[in-house]
């Protein structure tokens, strides 16, 4: 699932305001007092007013498609957004800790105590907590490493502040040590969530394959009909989208409209398991352990570019017998259309053993017939009452849905009719192909006739 770029640009942009007001208050409130926590807390919302800018700007870049130097989006610019975040709360961390050293060693004046730094800080946790759970619930539905680490930075303002009351309490109670300790607790803190947070981003950057991602895509694949195994699958995360290649087999005897098929089916299926999915899916054909020898046969023929029908397999034990009807082109002459039939029946002897017994009966293709046109009511009639007499009251019977339509090839018979339901599919074509030799033979101008069996309505 898609997010507009409106919903994270949005909320960057509302935490941009939130996190410059607030460091303002806390850097002129610590300041004032003279409270080493309070100006560290300040400057570490400071840093995370940088972060957010960056984030509002990563985040416009980042929701753009793919495009020509890009192919796999602009999502990781999130992930190197997020690592420069980093670097700078790093830096702050370093930077607070040395001046609370400092200040324990040359025992510095303790900050002056009074109600404004408390309610500042209230309010700071109130706020900062606030813009951590949308900001976090926002990153979770978009995947947005960018939006993850501006949440975790008002997380950790949110435990700095904390820290900073317990420090400025202390500090009440005569611990002069209180506000440097509480300093260096903000410092250790950044530098805790930064570490989790890299860690991540890195991953991603060295395109670690997600948690659990790869095993939720290979079920989805595996469950999707006419997909025989999955040998091998590889996710990488761009940004929200899981980038996934597949080699996947597919039963070689399926036509390549089916395996198209199967592609879009397992795309919709992994979209689901994984929500944002690009799915390259390669098929690769395979033999079925049930595959019957028909079926080989046909992919021979497949593979050959050939048309066969009527495809019969005789097994005498020690020997199979293979007869195919192969369709050419009526006008080939005789001598190609045997080199033809012959290669095929070499590529039949080559996969099944060259024992194999294998006749090929030639025949012209059917060709496409131009267009025709409706016969007229009376000839339609004609040819019913026809098919109703050859039908007599026999095996076939309720001759219907008759239709004749007139070609420059000659007309064309097509109609329904009804058997008993437990006749083998055998006995009804015996029975269909007499009545339809019945009427081609008092109907010469017919030049074919299709016939549809079908059992009695319920």
């Amino acid at each position: 699932m898609s997010h507009t770029p409106t919903i994270k640009t949005n909320v960057a942009a509302i935490s941009i305001f939130a996190s410059a007001g607030m460091a303002a208050a806390k850097f002129a409130v610590g300041i004032a007092i003279g409270s080493l926590a309070l100006i560290s807390e300040a400057l570490h919302s400071s840093v995370d007013v940088i972060a957010t800018v960056i984030t509002w700007l990563v985040v416009r870049v980042s929701d753009q498609p793919a495009d020509e130097e890009h192919h796999y989006g602009h999502g990781k610019f999130e992930s190197l957004s997020a690592l420069f975040v980093i670097a700078l709360l790093y830096v702050l961390a370093g930077g607070i800790l040395v001046e609370s050293y400092s200040r324990l060693r040359e025992g510095a004046a303790p900050p002056t105590i009074s109600a404004i730094p408390f309610v500042v800080l209230v309010i700071d946790i109130a706020v900062n907590f606030w813009r951590a759970r949308a900001l976090d619930r926002t990153a979770r539905a978009t995947r947005s490493q960018a939006l993850a680490a501006d949440a975790l930075h008002f997380a950790s303002d949110v435990l700095g502040s904390i820290a900073v009351i317990a420090g400025l309490l202390l500090t009440g109670l005569g611990y002069v040590w209180g506000d440097s300790v509480a300093a260096i607790a903000v410092a250790v803190m950044i530098s805790i969530l930064g570490l989790r947070l890299g860690r991540s981003t890195v991953e991603t950057l060295l395109d670690r394959a997600p948690q659990g991602a790869a095993e939720k895509a290979t079920a989805a694949i595996r469950a999707v009909p006419g997909v025989v195994g999955v040998e091998r699958l590889r996710v990488r995360m761009v940004g929200p989208t899981h980038f996934i290649d597949a080699i996947a087999n597919v039963p070689r005897s399926y036509p390549i409209d089916r395996v198209e098929a199967i592609k879009k089916t397992a795309q919709a299926a992994v979209t689901e398991a994984l929500g944002d999915a690009d799915l390259t899916f390669t098929a690769v054909p395979v033999a079925r352990d049930n595959e019957s020898v028909r079926e080989r046969i046909m992919v021979i023929a497949r593979n050959s570019g050939l048309a066969v029908h009527h495809v019969t397999v005789h097994d005498l034990g020690e020997k199979l017998i293979v007869g195919i009807d192969l369709e050419v082109d009526g006008d080939m002459e005789l001598s190609a259309a045997h080199d033809i039939a012959h290669g095929l029946e070499r590529s039949i002897r080559g996969d099944f053993g060259e024992d194999v017994e294998v006749d090929t009966h030639i025949e012209p293709l059917e060709p496409e017939l131009p267009h025709g046109t409706d016969a007229a009511p009376e000839r339609v009639e004609t040819i019913k009452a026809a098919l109703s007499r050859f039908a007599g009251n026999g095996a076939i019977h309720d001759i219907h849905n008759v239709r004749v339509r007139d070609t420059d090839a000659g007309e064309i018979v097509n109609f329904h009719c009804r058997a008993a339901p437990s006749m083998s599919v055998i006995k009804v074509h015996e029975k269909v192909d007499e009545i339809e030799r019945a009427l081609r033979g008092a109907f010469p101008s017919i030049k074919r006739v299709i016939s549809h069996a079908e059992p009695p309505r319920a």
